[in-house]
């Protein structure tokens, strides 16, 4: 296979560390992925473990006042993507599942994060529930006071390591106003009475992914993150963080059905000729590698917004997530397309990366939402 172009780290939205990062991670990769994704509850154990003794998730979190760096998150996350999907979502839900620690938590609560930076502990981001994706306002899970700390009631879907998780943060309603107003983010180990595992849910691309059912779950005052009422002001200001790296994971699928595409065609006959002298696949290539390239401007576009002090970066973060994820999903196909009759043999690469990447234009924002957020900001 070849080599993945790497010319996108001389631009000017990286700074020395990031190169030296990539290279390191690059060299680290080729060692050790991709694992077996035979039991995906194991796997991503051992993916965490690894990630944590190799130092990668320690950029998943910073100091008390210091900001994540997002243009770190989207190299690992990209990086990752292309040599193992399972490996990149283990990686980007230690982050996601802390990230409201890293940013609101007290120091109490922080002390978390020493074990999940190291590995020693999976964490999870509890939002989404049957009637809540999108519309996370729609939140109907309760938390109510009782007596220091709270009680709470309501069932979690699709929740990303929700089978292995050791530590939750969790949305939940506590009513201080209607609608996405009215909610609290808690801290919730995963040993908490009356938290259950209720359904493990297969999808397409197997991951650990769990339906979880509250009920009674005591937590105490302490567990609360931030101030009560504040839950969707911080779920959306980790989504911030963590949206254009997901645009990043499916650069690093896109870069992956690339390099895929261009060793088959070089190898491939027909009629006597490498199929990479026909001009219709020339055109198909030439295709390919403008998407990768236009993702891959928007993604460190709105990384390095982020890094270089901007409070939001709602509009940069949505047209990242929206564009990169929509031309990996075109740029794999037409690999699988190039690929012919083996491009849907189980098993080859371009058709573990057709059914990976399908999820990430539905996960943290599905395209048309992101859609309604870059209008609304032309319209305000």
């Amino acid at each position: 296979m070849s080599m993945s172009d790497r010319t996108f780290l001389d631009w000017p939205f990286f700074e020395a560390r990031h190169r030296d990062l990539a290279g390191r991670l690059e060299d680290w990769c080729a060692a050790r992925l991709p694992v077996d994704h035979g039991d995906v509850e194991a796997a991503c154990r051992g993916l965490v473990a690894m990630l944590g003794e190799g130092g990668w998730l320690v950029p998943t979190g910073a100091g008390a006042g210091e900001r994540l760096d997002v243009r770190t998150l989207c190299l690992i996350r990209e990086t990752l993507a292309r040599h193992d999907g399972l490996a990149d979502f283990a990686f980007a839900m230690q982050g996601l599942g802390m990230g409201a620690v890293s940013l609101y938590g007290t120091e109490t609560q922080r002390k978390w994060l020493a074990r999940t930076r190291t590995g020693a502990a999976i964490a999870a981001f509890a939002l989404t529930e049957p009637g809540a994706g999108s519309d996370v306002a729609a939140t109907a899970m309760t938390a109510v006071r009782e007596g220091e700390g709270w009680r709470l009631n309501g069932e979690k879907t699709f929740i990303s390591n929700g089978s292995i998780a050791d530590i939750h943060v969790i949305f939940a309603r506590t009513g201080e106003a209607p609608g996405a107003k009215g909610l609290s983010a808690f801290l919730m180990p995963a040993d908490a009475a009356g938290l259950e595992v209720v359904e493990r849910i297969d999808v397409m691309a197997p991951h650990p992914l769990a339906r979880l059912r509250l009920t009674d779950v005591r937590l105490p005052g302490a567990a609360l993150i931030g101030e009560a009422g504040a839950g969707f002001r911080i779920a959306m200001s980790v989504l911030d963080h963590f949206r254009p790296t997901v645009g990043a994971a499916a650069l690093g699928f896109a870069r992956r059905a690339l390099d895929e595409a261009l060793a088959r065609v070089r190898r491939r006959r027909v009629g006597g000729a490498a199929l990479a002298e026909l001009q219709m696949v020339q055109g198909h290539l030439a295709d390919m590698a403008l998407e990768i390239d236009a993702a891959a401007l928007l993604v460190y576009r709105a990384a390095w917004a982020k890094d270089a002090g901007a409070a939001r970066i709602t509009r940069e973060a949505a047209m990242a997530k929206l564009y990169a994820t929509e031309a990996a999903q075109r740029v794999i196909d037409m690999a699988v397309q190039l690929h012919g009759g083996d491009g849907v043999r189980q098993g080859v690469a371009v058709e573990h990366l057709y059914r990976e990447i399908r999820a990430l234009r539905i996960y943290e924002g599905a395209s048309d939402v992101q859609r309604v957020v870059i209008a609304r900001g032309l319209l305000a």
